[in-house]
């Protein structure tokens, strides 16, 4: 993982310290709801908690690539833009590599044994 102060402010945008905020969700929580779990996903791909990004999707995605995309990302900003019972659609702001890597996607969740899961993405 990313060199992270529990004490800074959180990356999802919630304006508290981190470790009062994902870090519970990243230690083993699970969020209760589709908003709750889309910003911790968020604040794990800040931090470098690729283990969490994996842990909370529906399907398995390459560990080596994902960590990558987040040791060479800065993530900036997130935006939510609208939320459903079953889908969040934001905005991020990201910057790979010093180029603008920012886009807007309607992300999709299921309930799986009671847990809400990430199962896709559309980028609009």
């Amino acid at each position: 993982m990313k060199k992270f102060s529990v004490n800074s402010t959180c990356p999802c945008g919630s304006g508290k310290k981190y470790k009062k905020c994902c870090q519970i969700y990243h230690k083993g929580a699970y969020p209760k709801d589709v908003l709750t779990l889309m910003k911790s996903r968020y604040s794990a791909f800040a931090i470098g908690d690729i283990k969490y990004i994996i842990k909370t999707s529906t399907f398995q995605k390459d560990y080596e690539e994902l960590k990558v995309f987040s040791d060479s990302c800065e993530f900036k900003k997130l935006e939510i833009l609208e939320v459903g019972e079953d889908f969040v659609t934001f905005r991020a702001t990201i910057f790979c590599k010093g180029v603008d890597n920012s886009f807007t996607e309607k992300s999709k969740f299921i309930k799986i044994d009671g847990k809400w899961k990430y199962d896709s993405g559309e980028i609009i």
